[in-house]
């Protein structure tokens, strides 16, 4: 069985939206599944969530999981570690043209080393939905583009959180386990 990451976005935390039922599921089939805290809003930057992630050991056999912000710091792990796969929920890379999100996150935004990362990862899968509201479809598809994948839309999901509905996340587990085959 696989070790799986489980990386929360800004404002987020390992108790919300779908990942604490994500981690039960995960759990209940003998998956070893490690959902790290990381600073934010207050102290939220690249530096001290690589600083906090610096505890955890990734192996070929790793799996990663991110929401929102989650999957920029995925990629910026995946530029040095080797492991089996990513499922990147919501991702972006450049700002989003919100304010209160990007001057937070402005440190993670940067150009990343593309074939590295798909070097040390060559599983991925991209999920969207049609009606995001925080981040648009064109920077998924531009994360999806650079790692040689397609976006999955999932219709009428929004940013795949708690106000959107998603409390569990069946396709994500399903993704999931197709990874493992």
């Amino acid at each position: 069985m696989a070790k799986i990451y489980i990386i929360h976005g800004a404002y987020g935390n390992p108790s919300e939206n779908w990942i604490p039922w994500l981690k039960a599921e995960l759990e209940r089939m003998g998956q070893q599944v490690i959902v790290p805290r990381f600073p934010t809003p207050e102290g939220q930057s690249l530096e001290n969530w690589r600083q906090v992630f610096a505890q955890y050991e990734l192996t070929e056999g790793t799996i990663m999981v991110g929401h929102s912000l989650g999957p920029a710091f995925i990629l910026d792990v995946l530029e040095h570690n080797l492991i089996k796969a990513a499922v990147l929920v919501a991702p972006f890379v450049r700002e989003l043209g919100i304010r209160q999100f990007d001057a937070i996150n402005s440190s993670f935004y940067r150009e990343f080393d593309w074939k590295k990362i798909r070097k040390n990862c060559s599983r991925f899968v991209v999920l969207h939905a049609d009606n995001d509201p925080y981040v648009p479809l064109d920077r998924a598809e531009e994360v999806a583009r650079a790692l040689h994948v397609k976006v999955e839309i999932v219709p009428g999901a929004g940013h795949f959180n708690a106000k959107a509905g998603f409390t569990s996340f069946p396709l994500l587990l399903e993704r999931l386990r197709q990874l493992q085959e």
